[in-house]
């Protein structure tokens, strides 16, 4: 008898927090995503390593992921390429700007895929952003702005507000214009 009535005190205060249960029966916020539905946003299937390396890293009895850095796919399955730098021939901020985003979507979608729960990320601490630019490309800030903006518009201040770097650089892997990592503060499960 006291089980069903717990089980119903659990299950009301779930509802009452915007809350749902997984299949293991596990609280789990849904906050995050509710939001990202609401704003439109489809995220792509979080990426897989392209060499041998781990994707995030979680020390153990620890609260810091590290996330390796993500290329811009987007939710088709294809990368953007290209060099930033449109005086030679290459993209444009605004291009820059759109592959961040993405780049920025792919973290987002690690970060749910590890976590099982967006709602479990309590700060974005910093952002790595690695630019691939001609060399009288001088805006590698303004593109990384795009992976900010998409941070900030999913978790909002203060969670999503981060410190950040943007560098330049010849080339990058697979021909991405843009490639970010991410250090986040995880909440305890």
């Amino acid at each position: 008898m006291l089980r069903p009535l717990l089980s119903r005190r659990i299950a009301g205060r779930i509802s009452r927090r915007g809350a749902s249960a997984n299949d293991n029966g596990i609280r789990r916020n849904v906050h995050i995503e509710k939001k990202i539905e609401g704003l439109g946003m489809e995220l792509p299937t979080a990426p897989l390593p392209k060499a041998n390396y781990n994707i995030v890293c979680l020390p153990p009895g620890e609260n810091v992921m590290y996330v390796s850095g993500h290329l811009p796919i987007k939710a088709d399955g294809e990368l953007i390429t290209g060099t930033l730098g449109p005086d030679n021939g290459g993209m444009t901020v605004e291009e820059g700007y759109d592959a961040a985003r993405h780049c920025g979507l792919n973290i987002i979608a690690t970060l749910k895929k590890q976590l099982g729960d967006l709602d479990r990320v309590e700060q974005v601490v910093k952002v790595f952003g690695i630019v691939s630019s001609h060399t009288d490309f001088k805006h590698q800030h303004l593109v990384m702005d795009g992976c900010s903006d998409v941070i900030m518009e999913v978790f909002d201040k203060p969670v999503g507000y981060h410190a950040r770097s943007a560098i330049g650089t010849n080339t990058l892997p697979l021909n991405a214009p843009v490639e970010v990592e991410a250090i986040v503060k995880i909440k305890p499960e």
